[in-house]
C-alpha cells in the first residue's frame, strides 16, 4: 500500500472517530459516569504523556525557536483550554448531530476570519454560502426538539459554536507553526502547554470520579474518546496533511456529521427529525460555496 492509500485511509479514520467521540461523550456525561471538564483532563493528559512518548523514540531534528512560544501558548489557549473545554461542556448540554453539524460551520468562518484579518476579497458565493452557514445554524439553535437526552440544547449549541470560533482561530495562528517545524512536533507541545491550562478546570471534575462505577462500556468510551478520537486522530489528521494537503485533508470533515449521525442513531437512539435535514443541507451547501473558487475573468483579444 503507498503512502497516499495509507493517508487516504489515515483521514477516514480521523473522520470516523472523531464521530465515535461524539457519542462517547454523550454517554460518558448523560449517566454521570463523568464531567466535561474532568474528562477533557483525561483526554489532554493521557495525549500529552502518548506525544512525548512518541519524542522519545522518533524525536524531532530541529529545536523549537524561543520567539515561537508566545504562538505556542496562544495556540494552546484557543485549539486545547477554550476550543476542548466548551465542546465537551456543549456536548454535554445538546445533542451529538447537532455538534458534529455546528462544527461543519469551521471552514465558513475561516473565510470570515481571513476576509477580515488577511483582507481577503469576499465574491458572491462566498456571501452566499455564509448565508446558508448561518441560516443552518440557526435553524438547528431555534429548534426545540422534544426528544433525546439533551438538557440545554440552547446552551450547549452556542458553546459548541463558540468552540468552533476558537478552534478557527486556533488554525489560522497554528499555520506559520506547521510550516516551520514537524507536525507531530507542534501538536506535542500545543497539548502540553494547553494541559497546564485546562488542570485548575478539571482537577476538581477528576478528583470526583467515581472509577468503581465503570463498565465494560464507560472504560471502552474514554478510551475511544483519548486513544481514539484525540491521539490517533490528531496523528492520522497531521499525515493526511502532509501527504495530500490540507485542502485534500479538509474535505473529509463533510463524512464527520454523516458517521456521527449513524453512530447517534444507533447508540444513543437520537432521532433524525426534519429541522436536522434542513439545517445539514443549509450547512453542506454553505460550505461548499464558500470553497468555490471565483470564475478567472479572461480578457478577449
Amino acid at each position: 500500500m503507498n503512502n497516499k492509500s495509507k493517508a487516504h485511509i489515515g483521514l477516514l479514520g480521523t473522520n470516523i472517530f472523531f464521530a465515535i467521540n461524539l457519542s462517547a461523550v454523550k454517554y460518558l456525561t448523560s449517566n454521570n459516569y463523568m464531567q466535561p471538564f474532568g474528562m477533557n483532563l483525561i483526554r489532554v493528559g493521557v495525549s500529552v504523556l502518548l506525544f512525548w512518548l512518541l519524542f522519545l523514540v522518533k524525536p524531532p531534528l530541529n529545536k523549537i525557536d524561543k520567539k515561537d512560544f508566545p504562538r505556542f501558548i496562544l495556540c494552546a489557549f484557543s485549539g486545547i483550554a477554550i476550543n476542548q473545554m466548551l465542546f465537551l461542556k456543549g456536548l454535554s448540554y445538546t445533542y451529538p448531530i447537532h455538534a458534529a453539524l455546528l462544527m461543519l460551520t469551521t471552514p465558513i468562518l475561516i473565510t470570515v476570519i481571513a476576509a477580515w484579518l488577511l483582507k481577503e476579497r469576499i465574491y458572491f458565493l462566498k456571501i452566499a454560502g455564509l448565508g446558508l452557514g448561518v441560516t443552518g445554524a440557526v435553524v438547528l439553535i431555534a429548534a426545540r426538539p422534544k426528544t433525546g437526552d439533551a438538557n440545554n440544547i440552547l446552551l450547549g449549541d452556542i458553546l459548541i459554536l463558540i468552540n468552533a470560533i476558537s478552534y478557527t482561530i486556533y488554525f489560522i495562528l497554528v499555520k506559520p507553526l506547521m510550516l516551520k517545524y514537524n507536525p507531530v512536533q507542534v501538536i506535542r507541545w500545543v497539548f502540553t502547554f494547553g494541559l497546564f491550562m485546562v488542570l485548575p478546570f478539571g482537577l476538581g471534575e477528576f478528583v470526583a470520579i467515581n472509577w468503581e462505577s465503570f463498565g465494560i462500556t464507560a472504560y471502552t468510551c474514554i478510551g475511544l474518546i483519548v486513544i481514539g478520537g484525540t491521539f490517533l486522530a490528531y496523528l492520522f489528521n497531521v499525515y493526511g496533511i502532509k501527504i495530500l494537503g490540507a485542502s485534500v485533508a479538509g474535505s473529509y470533515i463533510y463524512l464527520q456529521p454523516v458517521f456521527a449521525t449513524i453512530i447517534a442513531m444507533v447508540f444513543l437512539s437520537e432521532k433524525l427529525e426534519a429541522y436536522k435535514i434542513i439545517a445539514a443541507i443549509a450547512i453542506f451547501s454553505g460550505v461548499y460555496l464558500c470553497n468555490r473558487q471565483p470564475p478567472v475573468k479572461t480578457i478577449s483579444q
